[in-house]
């Protein structure tokens, strides 16, 4: 009978860590495919609105006017408004850009 090795129980403990742990879940604003879902709403008096499509995958307008936002690498998102705070998603990114403007207009931001 062969003798267990530390290598062999290390290795065996791995396959099980990595078969016992859960799959990240989608939030309950993303679809089955990880891309978040449209939305359109008002928020603190500003209409805000986000659809798939845009220049990094999703588009959001705050009262008719596009807020560049943008997807990181860990999943959560940033907007030119408040890029130094990421939230969990392009609703949250929005709510946070009008936070941050304070009743300021949204001005063009040019993409590269």
């Amino acid at each position: 009978m062969p003798q267990l090795t530390r290598r062999t129980a290390l290795t065996a403990t791995a396959a099980l860590a990595a078969t016992a742990v859960p799959a990240p879940r989608a939030s309950a604003e993303e679809h089955h495919h990880g891309s978040p879902e449209a939305f359109a709403e008002v928020y603190k008096g500003r209409r805000i609105q986000g659809r798939p499509g845009g220049h990094h995958g999703y588009a959001v307008t705050v009262d008719g006017r596009e807020l560049h936002v943008m997807r990181n690498a860990d999943g959560s998102w940033i907007s030119v408004v408040s890029h130094y705070d990421p939230v969990p998603t392009p609703r949250a990114a929005a709510r946070a850009a009008v936070d941050e403007l304070q009743g300021a207009q949204l001005l063009p931001f040019p993409a590269n």
